[in-house]
């Protein structure tokens, strides 16, 4: 195997500037993040807070200092400090300090394998920074990997080359899954290393790493898809549990207490992290995982187990539904407020929200919320399903597992975005139905320009989300949006 290789290579930089130059250019960009890097780890910085701040043109004797304290300082980091920094702090929004730092790697004459984990990994990450929302969400090809990664790798074919085909095979497995225990069983990640780690010097071709960058981020989206679904089913249980009045349950398959305190348990679930913040292998991933689902088996034993003699007053699902605020209480949230003294008071677009003159008119956001956190209440998920149906007028919607959740238990700004994408969803194709059958598009049109408005806000939230390295909340609310742009586009077929 081949441990070592030559330099990348990478856009070639402006020719008037001077090699010497475009060094101190790039440690300049890189500079505040191996500052931030040895700050994190507590190591010796060998600069004075007066000299952290580098000129424009060095003498000689900083530029080979900076230079061999960089050095030094790649030899000291490991993969997942380095992961943890940029996904903990701002560094990571800064596209140039990125771009800069696999420049610096890339152009190594010679690499060993934490130099490729690195690469690898900060790759992956600037395609996360700097994909479009319009592509950040499909159903990703070699083409949009290119089109993002042409700052940092020039103009590449995105031809698969054959021996990616492993990769492609494996990405194209992704689309089927519908549990995170499904793809478990899998060792994709441990079967991504190995075409790594055999590739040798062949990892550095440029078609290579857009065949990684892909593989490894459509991984990520769905592990993290995945994940989310059986955090929502945890919690979701757990609000149950508390409003049946449970105290303690036995969490042994997540290698708890077999009398774990509920508030514990709950308090796990809710400060529950994605394992890739510290030094990971597929195993420890793996492990992560496998007790993340030993937690959801845990509480819907509990669930089942209380709900085996339950009373009037104490049923997990009568609990619920008086412990849960009711939808109208969160009007002022999620409902634009009405002129004072209009009785026809209209939503975003013109659909009308006067009660008692039409099926549309009778769904405004008030009321489509209260049908749908009613419905969910009533009859929640069973165990394992990814998507429920709620039914709307003559409508059937189709939620995901975190859009469920939004409704039934999150409370976050995130919660409240998808509760408004699945309304304006809901709206758009109650009316559609009814178009169909009257034959008058009125109600329509108002519907699509209320959705058009929500669009809008939810893909700069997608941005804001993506800003802030929130990648659960990023993927999740662009699916949400995908979905309701889909149904916009169906509407506009009549």
């Amino acid at each position: 195997m081949n441990k070592t290789t030559t330099a990348q290579n990478i856009p070639a930089p402006n020719q008037a500037e001077n090699p010497r130059q475009v060094q101190w250019k790039e440690a300049r960009a890189v500079f505040p993040i191996y500052l931030a890097l040895a700050k994190q780890l507590s190591l010796e910085i060998p600069f004075s807070q007066a000299k952290r701040n580098l000129p424009d043109k060095p003498d000689l004797e900083l530029f080979n200092q900076v230079h061999e304290w960089l050095d030094s300082m790649d030899l000291r980091v490991m993969v997942h400090q380095l992961r943890h920094l940029l996904q903990m702090t701002t560094l990571n929004a800064s596209e140039g300090g990125l771009r800069a730092l696999i420049h610096r790697h890339l152009r190594k004459p010679k690499k060993n394998s934490m130099d490729r984990d690195k690469i690898d990994f900060l790759l992956v990450q600037y395609f996360a920074l700097c994909a479009p929302a319009k592509i950040y969400h499909k159903q990703i090809e070699p083409a949009d990997v290119a089109q993002v990664m042409q700052p940092v790798l020039g103009d590449v074919d995105p031809t698969p080359l054959s021996w990616c085909a492993p990769l492609e095979k494996m990405i194209e497995a992704l689309r089927n899954f519908r549990s995170l225990r499904e793809i478990l069983k899998t060792n994709f990640i441990q079967q991504g290393r190995k075409v790594k780690e055999t590739a040798g010097g062949m990892f550095y071709d440029a078609p290579a790493l857009l065949a990684f960058i892909r593989f490894n981020f459509l991984l990520r989206r769905t592990l993290i898809e995945l994940m989310h679904a059986d955090l929502i089913a945890i919690r979701t249980a757990l609000a149950q549990l508390q409003a049946a009045g449970v105290r303690t349950i036995d969490c042994h398959h997540a290698g708890l207490l077999t009398g774990e305190p509920l508030t514990k348990t709950q308090k796990i679930a809710d400060e529950w992290k994605q394992p890739f913040q510290k030094e990971y292998t597929e195993r420890s991933v793996s492990q992560a995982f496998e007790q993340l689902l030993g937690l959801r088996t845990d509480v819907e034993q509990a669930l089942e187990k209380a709900a085996l003699s339950p009373t009037p007053s104490t049923s997990p699902t009568a609990s619920l539904s008086a412990a849960k605020p009711f939808p109208s209480e969160r009007k002022a949230v999620l409902e634009p407020k009405a002129p004072s003294g209009n009785a026809k008071s209209k939503e975003p677009g013109g659909v009308s929200t006067t009660k008692g003159t039409g099926p549309v008119a009778a769904l405004d956001f008030e009321t489509c919320m209260e049908q749908i956190w009613e419905q969910l209440i009533a009859t929640p998920p069973s165990r394992g399903r990814s998507m429920t149906t709620v039914k709307i007028g003559g409508a059937r919607i189709l939620m995901s597992s975190w859009e469920v959740g939004a409704f039934v238990s999150d409370d976050g700004p995130s919660a409240e975005d998808l509760r408004r994408a699945v309304v304006a969803r809901v709206l758009v194709t109650t009316a559609m139905e009814s178009a169909k059958e009257t034959g008058n598009a009125t109600s329509l049109d108002g519907a699509m320009n209320m959705a058009r408005v929500e669009v809008t806000r939810l893909q700069e939230r997608v941005d804001v989300a993506k800003q802030a390295k929130d990648t659960e909340a990023a993927v999740n609310l662009g699916i949400s949006t995908k979905r309701l742009l889909s149904t916009l586009e169906e509407a506009e077929k009549l």
